[in-house]
């Protein structure tokens, strides 16, 4: 047999329900605020990626001024010090392989990791594509992307420098064991080399993903829409009380 609605319990109903509107209400708005940081992000990086290319001591130089440098179209000139090549778990068109990441030795004695593209996961050993592994001087284009300092998340695993396999695109876990000239400096940020190959064999630049999901509207719209609902139930749940009442006061 149901309980009969005590003026206690009508109250405790009312305010879990007035409770969890607020949270609903305030979800959903949190959602909206979301919905207008991602766009300016994404309009932000669509305006910086069709810039034209700054050079890398520009990237630095912003960097150490704090300032965002993630997608600045970037050029640099140096000498790849193959040796030191940094291996990233990849696919490509469904296809298993490694990022190929490498120190680029710029002429003020700077180092900066290069993301040089895919290569497929048996042309991991660079003996394997040595006609793509320029000796020589030469000039990357691509986009400067910050380092991050910790895990995306708990389900990325853990860098495995001695293994040469990589994560997440750790500088201070890619500069281990790294046999860099004397007095060469390491930039603590890194370069996705933009489309193409220097050569047949050579790594397969533009790998940078620039499609940022946004779904904060349909989270916002969920939340208002479960707001909503509940706020006919509680309509409702008043409506009984005052029919109720008034049923009560008649008889």
């Amino acid at each position: 047999m149901p309980r009969p609605l005590t003026r206690g319990r009508i109250a405790a109903i009312l305010v879990v329900g007035i409770t969890a509107l607020g949270i609903l209400l305030s979800l959903g708005a949190w959602q909206v605020e979301r919905l207008f940081w991602k766009e300016g992000l994404i309009a932000t990086i669509d305006a910086r990626i069709h810039a034209p290319p700054v050079d890398v001591s520009d990237v630095a130089r912003r960097v150490v001024a704090g300032e965002d440098i993630d997608y600045v179209p970037v050029t640099a000139r140096g000498r790849f010090l193959h040796a030191g090549e940094r291996f990233f778990l990849a696919t490509r068109e469904g296809a298993a392989g490694w990022h190929v990441l490498t120190p680029l030795l710029l002429a003020d004695g700077a180092v900066v990791f290069v993301n040089r593209g895919f290569v497929p996961y048996e042309r991991k050993d660079s003996a394997t594509r040595q006609d793509g592994n320029p000796a020589d001087e030469v000039r990357v284009t691509g986009l400067a992307r910050a380092a991050p300092t910790e895990k995306p998340n708990m389900f990325v695993p853990d860098n495995d420098p001695a293994k040469n396999a990589f994560f997440w695109r750790s500088v201070p876990d890619m500069a281990q064991g790294l046999d860099l000239p004397t007095g060469s400096r390491l930039l603590p940020f890194l370069i996705d080399a933009g489309p193409g190959q220097m050569a047949a064999g050579a790594p397969i630049g533009g790998t940078t993903v620039i499609d940022i999901p946004n779904s904060h509207l349909e989270y916002a719209i969920t939340w208002f829409s479960l707001a909503a609902a509940l706020l006919v139930i509680l309509v409702l749940f008043l409506m009984h009380l005052w029919r109720r009442g008034r049923a009560i006061g008649q008889g």
